[in-house]
C-alpha cells in the first residue's frame, strides 16, 4: 500500500510538470514528497559520484555502497515511476483535454498553491523573524518578475535542447518555479511535446542527458542546505511560491490559449482547490494533535 501510495504521490508530481506553470516542486510539498525526493536523490546522486571516483582511483567501493543504502528507494522507485508514468499520460492525453479548459485548470491550481504557502512556513521549524519575512517576499518579488519575461524563441538545436532541459529540471525541484513553464519561456515547450509524441530519440536523449546534468548539479546543493539551512530555505521557498501565484494567474498569463471562461465559474474553480489544499491541511494537523495526545 505504501508503494502504491508513493506511485501515486509521484504521478501527481509528474502530472503537474506537463503544466506550464504549475510547479512539481509545489506539488511535491503539497503531497509530502519533497523532502524525501531531495534527500533520496541527493544520496544516490553521491553513490554514483564516489562510484566513479573510487573506481578510476582503485580505492574502495564501501562509501558508495553505504550511500546507495541510504537511498530511500522505498520512496525513491515508486515515486519516479509514477512522475514518469503520469508525465507521458498528461502529454498525451490529458494536455488536449486541459487545452480546452485551461482557465478554470490555473484558477484551482491558483487556489491550491495559495492554501499550500502555509506548508514550507510550517517546514521550516523555526519561528520567523521580521527579516525573515522581507527576505521572503524579496524572494517573491523576484519569482514575479521572473514569471513576467517575455518569451523568447530560440533557435532549436540539440545544444540549446540540452541547456533548457537542464534548466528546467532545476525549476522542477525549486517550488513556485516550473519546469514547462520555462520551456515555454524558452520556446522549447511545443518542440518537446512533439519529440516526445513523435517519440525522436535523438531529441529525448539530448533533453534526457541535459536533465540528468542539471539535476546532478543541482540536487546535492539542495540537499546540503535543506539539512544544514533548512529554516532560511524555507523562508526562501514560500517566497518563492507566493511570487509563482502570478503564473497560475487564469486573467493574464503567456500560458493560457484556451477559450475563455465567465469570472464566477474561475472564481469557483480558485475556491475549490484553496478548499482542498485547506481541509488536507486541517485534517493532517488534527490527527497530529490526536497521535500527540495519546
Amino acid at each position: 500500500m505504501t508503494w502504491f501510495l508513493n506511485f501515486l504521490r509521484g504521478g501527481a508530481v509528474g502530472t503537474s510538470e506537463a503544466l506550464p506553470g504549475i510547479s512539481g516542486g509545489t506539488v511535491a510539498l503539497i503531497v509530502r514528497l519533497y523532502d524525501d525526493l531531495i534527500n533520496g536523490a541527493g544520496h544516490v546522486l553521491g553513490g554514483i559520484r564516489l562510484t566513479l571516483t573510487d573506481g578510476v582511483r582503485g580505492r574502495g567501493l564501501g562509501a558508495a555502497k553505504e550511500e546507495f543504502k541510504r537511498g530511500q528507494w522505498n520512496v525513491l522507485i515508486p515515486a519516479l515511476l509514477g512522475m514518469a508514468t503520469f508525465l507521458i499520460i498528461a502529454i498525451v492525453i490529458l494536455e488536449p483535454i486541459v487545452h480546452n479548459h485551461t482557465q478554470i485548470v490555473y484558477a484551482a491550481f491558483f487556489g491550491l498553491v495559495l492554501g499550500s504557502l502555509p506548508i514550507p512556513y510550517q517546514e521550516s521549524r523555526s519561528r520567523w523573524k521580521l527579516w525573515n519575512y522581507g527576505l521572503a517576499l524579496l524572494f517573491a518579488i523576484a519569482a514575479f518578475l521572473l514569471l513576467g519575461l517575455p518569451r523568447v524563441d530560440v533557435v532549436i538545436s540539440l545544444w540549446t535542447v540540452f541547456l533548457s532541459a537542464a534548466v528546467a529540471i532545476c525549476a522542477l525541484v525549486i517550488p513556485g518555479l516550473s519546469g514547462s513553464f520555462i520551456l515555454l519561456t524558452f520556446g522549447m515547450y511545443e518542440p518537446t511535446l512533439t519529440a516526445v509524441r513523435s517519440v525522436d530519440i535523438p531529441y529525448i536523449l539530448t533533453f534526457a542527458a541535459g536533465a540528468a546534468t542539471g539535476l546532478t548539479a543541482f540536487v546535492k546543493l539542495l540537499q546540503y542546505l535543506l539539512t544544514h539551512k533548512r529554516h532560511i530555505t524555507m523562508v526562501i521557498l514560500t517566497g518563492l511560491m507566493a511570487g509563482s501565484l502570478r503564473a497560475l494567474w487564469p486573467w493574464d498569463n503567456q500560458a493560457l490559449d484556451g477559450p475563455e471562461t465567465p469570472m464566477f465559474g474561475l472564481i469557483i474553480a480558485m475556491v475549490i482547490g484553496l478548499a482542498v489544499v485547506t481541509s488536507i491541511l486541517w485534517l493532517e494537523r488534527r490527527h497530529t494533535l490526536t497521535a500527540q495526545s495519546h
